[in-house]
């Protein structure tokens, strides 16, 4: 292959739920396509957020030429506030994906130093080597687009996150014409999104739950609190043209409901009738049964306002005879527990649930197996790439791939990282660039490593000891302790023996040093952590994380 090839590296989002970052590169060009956030796992120890690692990106800023978002979902723009106070580009997306955009940069201070280019559908962009048109597609979000990449080499299909919706809420079908013209043309490398490759048959329409909602709704006696993503318009639409049906005035709880819902109102995307949208702080002025409330939490996250509903430590919101709670969503893989939980305390403080085990109150808006079939079809690439999804959904996909006709040679798993360089009729991994996951913690962001995480979790695991005392330096004595102070591993006032035993160690410990006349402090902490730590483990098969502290006078 010469030097003259097209690149295409997956900088996060293959393999794992979350961080979709995908940079195309060809000669001094490079665009990137969505720049997601992944919310961190149990293990992850004080960890608010897990961004995609752009060192690559850094390194060749003088390339970049934009960022371009398929959505406004999370996982493909939330790592934006972050990512634009390192190397600042300009942002094209539609409108609702960046008036979303907008409120997170506005949080962050960032939003003036920013560049957002508002594109619609149909649009191309064009640079020296790359062009990009955004093709209308339907998915759990309104404004939602997929992407044609022209190169030199050829063209690039990402489908983004997508189903294909012959009924969306807003009328605006998925552009398959504009796909098949492509694919007529030639393709040189289709990216699909994987995740519901699993599921046989077709995604169900978004319509369908406006059915289920007129029918609960009909029946509700009390106020009706419907949780889903803040990012789901349409679902929210349905929920307020239910609402409206019923006579039931519409408010909104939670920092990105109310954000989100006020943007797209704004933009248009969200129609409340006059007179049926009332402020949180008046939901008291009227009659329980003529009251929706559409709320964040629908992951069980413990902060949202869900949960907080749930556990009675909501502000405004106290839970009242006749609530019917709705859950309009499916957890997202490892939120399960969480769910379980927010249910079962709904349940046991009197409250009606409905969820997706019980009702049809969601529907996914991904594609699957036979709407995936069909976009293969219509495209008919050269090579394919898996995307968004875990490595079973990549694995299955190029699977389905082959059963469609393509050869297993032209289709790629790849992790992230690697380098897909295309040419004409060839396509191999050529190498690999520096990637992986940064942490943010509160305002820190990369300061929290995997060394620090394995502290908090053996913290967490066996707590901690610390071990205090005071040196005179000149005449090699003890002047004051050790004292024990221990958290998280035993409680103190019923384990004296124990602590009477690790100050004997300790003391053993430095007075065999201060005999010796060593005083040097890294030696003294050494040599304590060492004697201490093994006692522990032999008496409680037990490892918390000691830590001497030696003053000197």
């Amino acid at each position: 292959m010469s030097n003259e090839f097209v690149k295409v590296i997956p900088l996060g989002g293959l393999g794992e739920i979350g961080k979709n970052i995908t940079v195309i590169e060809y000669d001094s060009e490079i665009i990137v396509i969505d720049c997601g956030i992944a919310f961190p796992d149990e293990e992850m120890y004080g960890v608010d957020a897990v961004i995609p690692d752009i060192s690559y990106l850094l390194e060749n800023s003088e390339k970049v030429k934009g960022i371009f978002l398929t959505h406004g979902h999370e996982d493909h723009i939330g790592s934006l506030p972050y990512i634009l106070k390192q190397i600042n580009v300009p942002i094209y997306g539609t409108a609702l994906t960046l008036g979303i955009l907008k409120t997170k940069l506005e949080d962050n201070q960032t939003l003036s130093n920013c560049t957002l280019n508002v594109v619609k559908p149909g649009e191309i962009i064009k640079f020296t080597n790359l062009s990009i048109e955004f093709i209308r597609n339907t998915h759990s979000i309104a404004d939602s687009c997929s992407l044609a990449i022209t190169t030199p080499e050829g063209v690039i299909i990402h489908t983004g996150d997508f189903k294909i919706d012959y009924t969306p809420i807003d009328g605006l079908t998925m552009n398959l014409e504009r796909i098949s013209e492509y694919g007529k043309n030639g393709v040189l490398l289709l990216m699909a999104d994987s995740t519901n490759v699993d599921r046989k048959g077709h995604s169900l329409s978004e319509k369908t739950i406006g059915k289920t909602f007129n029918r609960i709704f009909s029946n509700a006696k009390g106020r009706i609190i419907v949780s889903t993503f803040a990012s789901n318009i349409h679902r929210m639409q349905q929920i307020i043209d239910s609402s409206v049906m019923f006579n039931r005035k519409v408010t909104f709880s939670g920092r990105s409901m109310e954000n989100i819902s006020e943007v797209s109102k704004e933009l248009g995307y969200l129609n409340i009738p006059e007179g049926f949208s009332i402020d949180i702080d008046e939901i008291n002025d009227y009659p329980p049964n003529e009251i929706t409330i559409i709320t964040t939490g629908s992951q069980g996250e413990p902060m949202a306002a869900l949960a907080r509903i749930a556990y009675s430590s909501h502000r405004k919101i106290t839970l009242l005879p006749n609530d019917l709670f709705i859950l309009s969503s499916s957890p997202i893989p490892g939120n399960e527990k969480l769910i379980s939980r927010i249910i079962n305390e709904l349940l046991k403080k009197g409250a009606e649930v409905i969820y997706k085990d019980l009702e049809d109150v969601h529907v996914s808006g991904h594609a699957c197996k036979e709407e995936l079939k069909l976009i293969h079809n219509l495209v008919h690439p050269k090579f394919f790439l898996p995307v968004h999804g875990e490595y079973r959904h990549l694995k299955h996909h190029a699977e389905l791939a082959e059963e469609l006709g393509m050869k297993k040679e032209n289709t790629f798993i790849i992790d992230t990282g690697d380098v897909l360089a295309l040419k004409d009729d060839k396509a191999a991994v050529i190498g690999k660039v520096k990637t992986g996951s940064v942490y943010v913690d509160g305002l820190g962001i990369g300061d929290v490593g995997s060394l620090i995480i394995r502290d908090r979790k053996n913290l967490a695991q066996d707590g901690m000891i610390n071990i205090v005392v005071t040196l005179h330096k000149e005449s090699y004595s003890i002047i004051a302790g050790p004292d024990v102070i221990t958290r998280g591993f035993v409680y103190a006032k019923e384990s004296e023996e124990l602590i009477n035993e690790i100050k004997a160690i300790a003391t053993k410990e430095l007075n065999n040093c201060l005999e010796k006349k060593i005083i040097e402090w890294y030696v003294l902490k050494n040599n304590v952590k060492r004697a201490i730590d093994r006692f522990i483990y032999e008496k409680t098969k037990r490892r918390p994380i000691v830590f001497p502290m030696i003053m000197e006078i």
